[in-house]
């Protein structure tokens, strides 16, 4: 989990990597609640209490309010927090459609269970909004450096925590990619899958080159499911009015 005060954007670089890190590490109450609920979370603020340990805001978002409900007790239950409190919850649209039912979430815990400041420490500067879901982080980030010094922090990284980090995307250090993250941060993984699906096989090209028979069958879901995610992916990512939490 995140244990910086702020998102800090590089701009301006002449030179570096931006990458996107899917992680994994010990002791984490976030991947462990992600792992065992069908729910995510977004990372908005931490910072560090008079008594050393880190208060963080989160927004926790999942298909229903009853499974919310399972991943706060998750949270407040686990050993690896101290208190958790809840802001209050949130529906997007007319109607409770999977995904649009969120919680803000204040919640303190311990910073040796933070992968953070190892991060920081080693130069990968946090870049967008932290997505956690299904037991993974994913750290938009920037580092100062070529491909092959960033291979050598990582595996640096890697020994001092145990932990597992791979990279999901890399992006030219340039190329503005903040808009693009916090865009699909609005989304669910479902929502996400299929929206990243219906892409990749071009079902928005004309003439289409998939159907929405072929997409649901891909995905193992009703025909009525995939529009559904479809249809509230699309509506979050073009609305730039609406918040996720």
């Amino acid at each position: 989990m995140s244990s910086t005060s702020s998102t800090t954007t590089t701009t301006g670089a002449a030179e570096g990597t931006r990458l996107t890190l899917e992680i994994w590490h010990p002791d984490c109450w976030g991947l462990q609640a992600t792992e065992a609920v069908d729910a995510g979370l977004l990372v908005h603020t931490v910072h560090r209490t008079r008594d050393e340990t880190v208060e963080g805001h989160f927004t926790v978002y999942a298909d229903t309010t009853a499974r919310l409900d399972e991943f706060v007790a998750f949270v407040d239950d686990s050993p690896l927090t101290y208190s958790t409190v809840e802001l209050g919850q949130r529906t997007t649209g007319t109607a409770p459609n999977p995904g649009n039912v969120t919680r803000e979430l204040f919640v303190e815990y311990d910073p040796e269970h933070s992968i953070s400041d190892t991060l920081v420490s080693h130069g990968f500067i946090h870049d967008a909004s932290v997505r956690v879901e299904g037991g993974a982080e994913h750290w938009p980030v920037f580092v100062a450096d070529g491909r092959a010094e960033v291979r050598d922090r990582l595996d640096t990284i890697r020994a001092e925590t145990d932990a597992e980090i791979s990279i999901s995307r890399v992006t030219p250090a340039g190329a503005d990619s903040t808009e693009r993250f916090d865009r699909t941060d609005r989304l669910t993984p479902r929502q996400r899958d299929a929206f990243e699906l219906a892409c990749e096989r071009n079902y928005y090209a004309w003439p289409r080159e998939t159907s929405t028979h072929e997409l649901a069958a891909e995905l193992d879901v009703s025909k009525t499911t995939l529009l559904e995610h479809l249809r509230t992916a699309e509506a979050k990512l073009l609305n730039p009015d609406e918040s996720p939490d």
